[in-house]
């Protein structure tokens, strides 16, 4: 009796394994060193020149002096103006009040802290820092002297109605007011100048929030 050899399944599991695998090489594409360059250089360009339009087109970043919602560069007629200054400046192709002449303020908001907008009344006063003269003229949202059917756009401390107590108050607005009135553009944001000619003591010393006219707005949409 032949005995038959017992078979295996080593040969029929061969082909059920799975496959082994061998991990695929990731190709990596690198980037010229050239091309890397040139596309710092241009970013850095596109900031800096953005970082420049845009302080040239604002307010001096440093150097200011704030009371209430004036506020002004006490350094900006003077020798000692910083760079950033000087750009602007030249930009404008204003001539600020040197350092013996007086300071020069200017408010973008009224007393409470909320922008000045045309579309609104105001009232400013009673009182003003002590000057040899001072003046208050209205610009637009531009920096510009606004254009306005009364053509008036500035009130000079020589010939302002004052009350028995030597107090003024006028009022802008675009509608006619009694008064000192200021006519205001016809629609925009818009800013107000206080000019000190000769105060006394060193520009910018001795002066006190409560020195200068408060600004306060009396309703919109009139």
């Amino acid at each position: 009796m032949q005995i038959e050899a017992p078979l295996t399944n080593a040969t029929a599991a061969a082909p059920m394994r799975a496959p082994m695998t061998t991990p695929s090489t990731v190709s990596r594409r690198r980037v010229p060193t050239a091309i890397l360059v040139v596309y710092a250089l241009l970013l850095a360009l596109v900031l800096g020149l953005g970082s420049t339009y845009r302080a040239i087109n604002g307010n001096p970043p440093f150097g200011s002096l704030r009371l209430g919602p004036w506020q002004a560069w006490p350094k900006l007629g003077s020798p000692e103006a910083d760079p950033y200054m000087r750009a602007i400046l030249a930009h404008r192709s204003d001539v600020p009040l040197a350092t013996g002449e007086g300071l020069g303020f200017v408010a973008a908001q009224d007393s409470e802290g909320r922008p000045l907008n045309s579309a609104c009344t105001y009232s400013l006063g009673t009182t003003a820092p002590i000057a040899r003269l001072w003046t208050v003229t209205l610009y637009d949202g531009e920096g510009r002297l606004p254009a306005t059917e009364l053509g008036r756009r500035s009130f000079t401390s020589a010939e302002v109605l004052r009350d028995s107590q030597d107090r003024f108050t006028m009022t802008l607005s675009r509608s006619l007011q009694p008064g000192n009135w200021l006519q205001l553009p016809a629609n925009g944001p818009f800013m107000i100048s206080l000019r000190l000619y000769d105060p006394p003591g060193a520009a910018g010393a001795n002066l006190e929030e409560s020195d200068f006219p408060a600004i306060q707005r009396l309703g919109c949409g009139s």
